[in-house]
């Protein structure tokens, strides 16, 4: 990407969209769009297409998506689904239509067999069945890959299409009915330490086994890939790590130094056992993550003090 050129970054308010936005302007990207929603509906056709064409960008990320956790992919599967399909395919439409250089699109490791072999290679994609609790969003990123894949060969765009494993970092979503799962448990331990509780639950029972990326490093990725990767193969962005659900809670218990019981609710689903996905791929390529897990949960704990200050 030239450093002068127009890059449009669609979902900057969330944690990966927020994390591009900061790294563009770090790394003196000068010329970036962003509109809030209340300026930019992504799922009305027409305002994408305004917009596309008033501001005829040249690069676009689009890591615009409604995202949660097992409990709200399980309780809203149709948002789930439609929202993100009507999302994907105006932006991804209109990019092509207007002459967009190249556009990346933010894919999940929910997109995987339930029942991968270890650790997920990109080539798993679509040979087995998904997990059934967050099935609907992992459809709607699999349309997504499959869109700038045809678009690719029908129309020779340069769409790239990449699936970054669990995500966390500054401007997470901390609400209990919908976040992923470590944000979740950094809110539950942090107000427990607050209220001087002596227990927090933790949906069922503790023992899948996950992968988790800071914001920041998945930021430097994308735009790592923007400027090297042009493939319409998807890549893989994680660390290759992963830790017990269980083991996280208690780490992030360490750290906020307040002595917490987990109570196990065996009446929660625990969802795929695990989902470490092989990373050699951007390895390969020149890139490794930098931030560490326990570095990670110090910057998120003091992002969470921050923000929740701000309310």
């Amino acid at each position: 990407m030239e450093l002068d050129a127009k890059i449009y970054v669609a979902g900057h308010r969330g944690v990966v969209g927020s994390a591009i936005l900061r790294k563009l302007k770090s790394d003196g990207y000068n010329c970036i769009v962003f509109k809030t929603h209340d300026e930019l509906n992504l799922r009305d056709s027409k305002a994408v297409d305004d917009f596309f064409k008033l501001e005829k960008p040249d690069y676009v990320f689009l890591a615009a998506a409604k995202v949660g956790g097992i409990h709200a992919n399980d309780t809203y599967p149709v948002d789930f689904l439609i929202y993100n399909l009507e999302i994907q395919n105006n932006v991804i439409s209109m990019s092509a239509l207007s002459g967009v250089k190249k556009l990346l699109f933010l894919g999940s490791s929910c997109v995987y067999p339930k029942y991968p072999k270890l650790p997920i290679t990109e080539d798993q994609l679509m040979t087995g069945v998904l997990e059934p609790t967050n099935d609907a969003y992992a459809i709607a990123k699999i349309a997504g890959i499959k869109l700038c894949q045809s678009y690719n060969k029908q129309f020779n765009t340069n769409f790239i299409s990449v699936m970054p494993t669990n995500v966390y970092g500054p401007n997470d979503n901390y609400d209990l009915e919908s976040s992923h799962v470590l944000a979740a448990l950094i809110r539950k331990i942090s107000e427990a330490k607050e209220n001087k509780s002596s227990s927090i639950t933790l949906w069922g029972t503790g023992r899948p086994r996950r992968e988790f990326l800071h914001s920041d490093d998945l930021a430097e990725a994308c735009i790592y890939l923007m400027n090297k990767y042009n493939s319409s193969e998807i890549i893989n962005i994680g660390t290759g790590k992963e830790i017990s659900i269980l083991d996280l809670a208690q780490k992030i218990i360490a750290h906020v130094e307040w002595e917490l019981d987990i109570i196990n609710d065996l009446t929660k689903p625990d969802g795929t056992l695990s989902k470490v996905m092989d990373n050699s791929k951007i390895l390969n390529i020149g890139w490794k993550p930098k931030i560490s897990l326990d570095e990670g949960i110090t910057m998120t704990l003091d992002s969470y003090a921050h923000e929740i200050a701000q309310l």
